[in-house]
């Protein structure tokens, strides 16, 4: 017997307003969680959404920062989409991305070196349909933020092994 999970009810519910701020206060204690459980644990419980661990270089501080991230893949490598939960301004992982393409990507416990580049329109629209199969809340959150939504592509740098 299958009961509801928590995930199926955030996939409900992500298109709120107030989800979407619950989304945002979690997502530190999330980093954090997945990061001592080598991401089988999220504050949903087991995961049951692609996700990563996408750590990049602050534009300004050059210090590394770390967000997890519902990911879909990219040929051989992810891709991620910086909606900010539907905020009018570009999450902080978008910007570095932007400043400084080179990060890391963590899945399931394995660390791979990426370069990331914004996907081209007709890569965007198949990934964003994607997107949107995995979390129905991308498209609410896309009309809430007013601005488009920067979708890259992280794909692994030759010769970076996974660790």
């Amino acid at each position: 017997m299958t009961g509801v999970h928590l995930t199926d009810v955030a996939r409900r519910l992500g298109r709120t307003r107030w989800f979407a701020r619950v989304g945002r206060a979690t997502s530190r204690l999330d980093r954090r969680l997945q990061r001592a459980t080598d991401g089988r644990w999220t504050v949903l419980g087991r995961p049951r959404l692609p996700q990563l661990v996408l750590t990049t270089t602050g534009r300004r501080s050059g210090e590394p920062r770390e967000a997890v991230l519902l990911q879909v893949p990219a040929g051989e490598g992810w891709a991620v989409l910086g909606s900010n939960w539907g905020q009018a301004h570009h999450p902080a992982w978008a910007l570095n991305l932007l400043a400084d393409p080179r990060a890391q990507v963590t899945v399931a416990g394995r660390t791979t070196a990426v370069r990331a580049r914004q996907a081209s329109e007709v890569e965007a629209a198949r990934l964003v349909a994607q997107f949107r199969d995995v979390w129905p809340g991308y498209e609410a959150y896309a009309a809430r933020a007013g601005r488009p939504l920067l979708l890259f592509v992280l794909e692994p740098e030759l010769g970076s092994a996974a660790s």
